[in-house]
């Protein structure tokens, strides 16, 4: 698919200032697009909006459909009248500058259930139980699965599916009709918070387009194990009899690890995809595409072909490459969607086949400029970029730019000053100059980049466990300065 001539910013909700703990989906996330709009800018791509499990990363989701609860503004439900004001009248002395997890969370939650309590029985929000009905009859395909998932998960004091009794694991009628009987409130409540994050999310997304923004979505390839999908679709994935992965995902040895990367993702059985006509899959790609109007499709390449590592193996160093699904997927997406509004991560070690297979369905690629100061032939260098692709100065997987400028070889700072014909003093900025200025058709730069932001500003560090996905933007960081300097950019550049 062809996009036009543009530019944003990369920014998940979680990072965007506030007084709760983590960013959401009420005033700042407003702001922001205000800010980005009044600059020129037709982006903003965030990260997978799923539900958070273990290590608090949006890759690592409860389920493929459902929203984050803890994006959920409390501001937005006190408009709302699902909050009293007392409700919010002694907030934590919560950190500014990151997320601190395990603090927000029970926080959160809590503030939630007095929200679901106040919604079962306000006399006042009988418009808005409506509202609920009709979310949860038009949302029952993965909502009815999703709730009773978390409610079982709750009631087992938030273990693992895979601990479960095995007659829930395998979902014996009875046990699961026994379930929804035991679990009632709490499979309401679930669905509750579900309705409240789409209400919220429905609405940025309608402002964003009033503003002509594009949001930019992000699908993983895999989903966690821990996760409503996977215990619901046992038979689409490689499972043994005790519903524990046979083999699991990951990559090699690469750039950003020196033993792979193991994932622990389990793997599809895409035959058995392919015999359902990829109805999960085409229903992932509709639930999207609900919600944002451009897909990054994460770890492309496994389509082509993806690393399959033996369940129980430590590192991903020992696995084999197996032959991913190719153009019969893409072609079933594509007779069931349309035109595929599709953005193909197609980084790392990448063979022949997976540039083709992008080729052929004419999506755009990647190009990380963090990764083109090696030598002139380097093909992430802007001077080789195709109109057809999407440049980044960074992802959330690289440093900021000013911290990969700290820690690159002394070869590859002076390769890039020479390239930009830069000094070096204001090395994330030389970069977002150099995207802005090539033929990419779309080019984004992380937020850190835009504020100029060090390492300490880093969101993800793949392989490092622990102390990932923290970063938050300060309350001043949106200036009329700032707004000024990209706008500017962005009309010399046609963007």
């Amino acid at each position: 698919m062809k996009f036009p001539r543009s530019s944003g910013i990369l920014i998940h909700p979680t990072s965007f200032p506030g007084r709760y703990g983590i960013g959401d989906l009420g005033p700042q996330a407003y702001r922001f697009l205000d800010f980005l709009a009044d600059a020129g800018g037709k982006l903003w791509q965030i990260l997978p909006l799923g539900p958070t499990g273990y290590g608090d990363s949006p890759y690592q989701s409860f389920s493929a459909f459902a929203g984050n609860p803890y994006l959920i503004s409390p501001d937005l439900l006190l408009d709302e009248n699902l909050l009293h004001a007392d409700d919010l009248a002694d907030i934590p002395d919560f950190p500014t500058d990151e997320v601190d997890f395990g603090w927000i969370i029970s926080w959160k939650l809590n503030l939630l259930e007095r929200a679901f309590i106040r919604f079962e029985r306000e006399p006042g929000l009988g418009s808005v139980r409506e509202a609920y009905a009709r979310f949860c009859t038009d949302s029952a395909n993965w909502l009815d699965d999703y709730a009773l998932f978390m409610a079982i998960k709750e009631a087992n004091g938030g273990g693992a599916w895979t601990g479960w009794s095995q007659e829930l694991k395998d979902h014996d009628k009875a046990t699961l009709d026994k379930a929804r009987t035991d679990h009632s409130d709490a499979i309401e409540r679930y669905k509750f918070y579900q309705f409240v994050f789409f209400k919220q999310w429905g609405d940025l997304r309608a402002y964003a387009s009033g503003k002509d923004i594009q949001i930019i979505g992000d699908i993983p390839i895999f989903v966690s194990m821990d996760s409503a999908d996977v215990w619901a679709n046992p038979e689409l994935f490689f499972l043994d009899e005790q519903k524990l992965p046979t083999v699991v995902a990951g990559v090699p040895p690469d750039y950003f690890s020196k033993t792979g990367q193991l994932w622990g993702n389990p793997l599809y059985k895409w035959t058995v995809h392919k015999k359902n006509s990829y109805v999960w899959w085409i229903e992932r790609f509709k639930a999207i595409l609900a919600m944002v109007d451009i897909v990054r499709l994460d770890h492309f390449r496994g389509f082509a072909g993806y690393w399959e590592v033996p369940a129980g193996n430590l590192t991903a160093e020992e696995g084999r490459w197996v032959p991913g699904p190719g153009a019969d997927f893409f072609e079933a997406l594509r007779d069931a969607l349309g035109e595929l509004p599709i953005i193909a991560e197609d980084l790392g070690e990448i063979t022949p086949d997976v540039f083709e297979l992008r080729d052929d369905f004419n999506l755009p690629g990647m190009k990380i400029l963090q990764f083109a100061f090696s030598d002139e032939s380097n093909p992430f260098l802007p001077h080789h970029y195709p109109e057809n692709c999407v440049a980044y100065t960074g992802t959330h997987d690289n440093d900021t730019a000013n911290g990969w400028y700290e820690n690159a070889s002394e070869e590859s700072r002076d390769f890039a000053r020479r390239y930009m014909s830069v000094d070096g003093s204001d090395i994330a900025w030389d970069m977002i100059r150099a995207l802005w200025h090539s033929k990419a058709d779309m080019v984004l730069a992380q937020m850190q980049d835009v504020l100029d932001l060090g390492p300490d500003a880093r969101m993800n560090f793949p392989g490092h466990l622990g102390g990932n996905w923290t970063w938050r933007m300060k309350a001043d960081a949106l200036t009329d300065k700032l707004k000024e300097k990209l706008k500017t950019l962005n009309e010399a550049t046609d963007r």
